[in-house]
C-alpha cells in the first residue's frame, strides 16, 4: 500500500494556514503525504498573497493547490462573516479537487478542516471522505464552545454583567470574566449561540474525539522567511541581549490612528527598546495598504526613537523574532499561534487581545503573562508605559520568566518521544486506518 493522502483546509488568512502548515509537517513526519487546499478569492489581500508563496517555497515536502472561489456577495459585513461566505461559495472548488484527487492513482484518506470550515463537512459526507477538524487553540476554548450551548441560556447577558463578574461556563475550568467572552456570544440575542442552543450545528450527535497533537509551532527557521532574512532582524542582531519589547498582532492586527499615537507614546515614554509591526487602519487599507507612518505617529517619534526602536510595516517574521536573543518581551493579541511561539521561547506576554477567541487565551491565570488594561476599549499611553516597565523593569517580569521556563520545558516534554502529544498523533493515525479499512 502506498502512502496515506491527507488533505487540509484552512480557513482565509495567514493565521490560519501557518498552523496548517506546522500539521502538514507534522504528519510527513509520521510518514503521511499531504495536500494543503487555499482558498483563493479575487479580493485576498497582497500580504496573504504573498505569505502562500513564501510557506510553499520554504516547504517543498507538501503540495499546496490554489481554490479559485468567488468573493462573498455581502459587501460591508463582518469580516468573519464575509469570510464565512466565501468559504462556503469554495465548496464547488473543493469537491472537484477531492474528485480529481480520487480519479487519479492515489487516494484521499481524509480532509482535515479548519475550525471555520464548517460547510465543507457536506462536501465529505458527499464524496464518503472522514473529515476531522483541526482546532490549533487551547483545549480549553474548544471545552467551553462545546458546552455553549448547556451553560449559555442560564445566565444573563454577558454584556450586561460586571466586567470582571467570573462565569462559570464549564465543569472542572476555572471561570472567565464576562468581558472576555467571545464577542458573538455577548448578547443573548446572538445568532450565532442560537444556533449552537437550537442543536443546528451537530444536531444530534455525540461529541467527536478529541486528539491532543500541540504545540504545533514554528520554530523559528530562517527558512519558513523564503530564504532572505529580514531587515529587522540585523537590527537585532545589534542589541543587547534580552532588551527589546517585541510588538506584533497578527494578519489581521489594525488599530485606529488614534490608538497607534497613544502606543506610541507609551512605548517612547517606557525608555525601552522595541520593534513593533504597524498596519493601516482597518478603514484605510485600501487606499494606503502599506502605513504611512510619517502621518499615521506622533510628529517626530520616528527621529527621537531613532536607535532604539525599528517600526516595520505590515509583517515581521514573528517565529525568528521571538525566538532572538535580543527579545525580552512580546506585546500580542493572543492568536494561539502567536501564544505557541512565545510559550516556546520562553517569552513573557503583554496581552492585548483583538478578536475572536483571544481574549480567552490571555495567560494571565497561569501568570506566564500581564493584561494590557482597556484593551477592547482604547488602551492609553501610560497603560502600554507601565505594562512595558513592569515586564522588563521589576520582580515580577523576572517571575514571568521563571514560571515560562517551567511551562516551556513541559510542552517540550509533550513533543517528544513518548510525550502525550505524540502519543495522540500516533492514536489518530490508527483511527484513521481503522476508519478507511471499515
Amino acid at each position: 500500500m502506498g502512502k496515506k493522502t491527507l488533505v487540509l483546509y484552512p480557513s482565509l488568512g495567514v493565521g490560519n494556514l501557518t498552523p496548517m502548515v506546522e500539521l502538514a509537517k507534522a504528519l510527513l513526519r509520521h510518514g503521511l503525504a499531504t495536500l494543503i487546499a487555499v482558498v483563493d478569492p479575487p479580493d485576498v489581500d497582497t500580504v496573504s498573497a504573498a505569505a502562500v508563496s513564501r510557506l510553499a517555497a520554504a516547504n517543498p515536502g507538501i503540495t499546496f493547490r490554489l481554490l479559485p472561489a468567488p468573493a462573498s456577495p455581502e459587501v460591508g459585513v463582518h469580516p468573519v462573516r464575509r469570510s464565512l461566505d466565501t468559504l462556503r461559495l469554495a465548496n464547488l472548488a473543493l469537491r472537484d479537487l477531492l474528485r480529481s484527487l480520487r480519479a487519479g492513482p492515489g487516494s484521499v484518506d481524509a480532509l482535515l478542516l479548519d475550525m471555520f470550515c464548517v460547510d465543507a463537512l457536506d462536501v465529505a459526507a458527499e464524496l464518503g471522505v472522514p473529515a476531522y477538524f483541526f482546532f490549533p487553540s487551547a483545549a480549553s476554548d474548544l471545552a467551553v464552545f462545546l458546552n455553549l450551548p448547556y451553560f449559555y441560556p442560564t445566565v444573563p447577558s454577558f454584556r450586561e454583567m460586571d466586567r470582571d463578574a467570573p462565569v462559570r461556563c464549564c465543569p472542572g475550568m476555572p471561570p472567565i470574566r464576562a468581558a472576555d467572552m467571545l464577542q458573538t456570544v455577548q448578547d443573548k440575542e446572538s445568532e450565532a449561540a442560537k444556533a449552537l442552543h437550537d442543536g443546528v450545528c451537530v444536531p444530534g450527535r455525540p461529541t467527536p474525539r478529541v486528539y491532543c497533537i500541540g504545540p504545533l509551532v514554528n520554530g523559528g527557521s530562517r527558512g519558513d522567511s523564503g530564504g532572505q532574512r529580514h531587515e529587522c532582524l540585523a537590527w537585532l542582531d545589534a542589541q543587547p541581549k534580552r532588551s527589546v519589547v517585541f510588538l506584533c498582532f497578527g494578519s489581521m492586527g489594525a488599530f485606529s490612528a488614534a490608538q497607534l499615537q497613544e502606543i506610541a507614546r507609551g512605548l517612547e515614554s517606557s525608555g525601552h527598546r522595541f520593534l513593533w509591526a504597524v498596519r493601516s487602519p482597518r478603514e484605510e487599507q485600501s487606499q494606503f495598504p502599506e502605513p504611512d507612518l510619517e502621518r499615521l505617529l506622533p510628529v517626530g517619534f520616528m527621529e527621537r526613537t531613532r536607535g532604539r526602536g525599528m517600526v516595520v510595516k505590515n509583517w515581521a517574521p514573528q517565529s525568528e523574532v521571538v525566538q532572538h536573543e535580543a527579545v525580552a518581551a512580546f506585546v500580542t493579541h493572543c492568536g494561539w499561534n502567536s501564544t505557541l511561539e512565545a510559550i516556546m521561547a520562553g517569552l513573557p506576554m503583554i496581552c492585548w487581545p483583538l478578536y475572536a477567541e483571544q481574549s480567552m487565551n490571555t495567560l494571565v491565570e497561569m501568570k506566564i503573562a500581564v493584561e494590557m488594561e482597556g484593551y477592547g476599549e482604547f488602551v492609553k499611553a501610560e497603560e502600554v508605559e507601565a505594562k512595558v516597565r513592569l515586564v522588563m523593569d521589576t520582580g515580577e517580569g523576572k517571575m514571568l520568566r521563571e514560571r515560562l521556563a517551567v511551562t516551556k520545558e513541559k510542552a517540550l516534554k509533550a513533543i517528544k518521544e513518548g510525550g502525550f502529544s505524540e502519543e495522540a498523533f500516533a492514536k489518530f493515525i490508527r483511527d484513521l486506518g481503522q476508519t478507511r479499512s471499515s
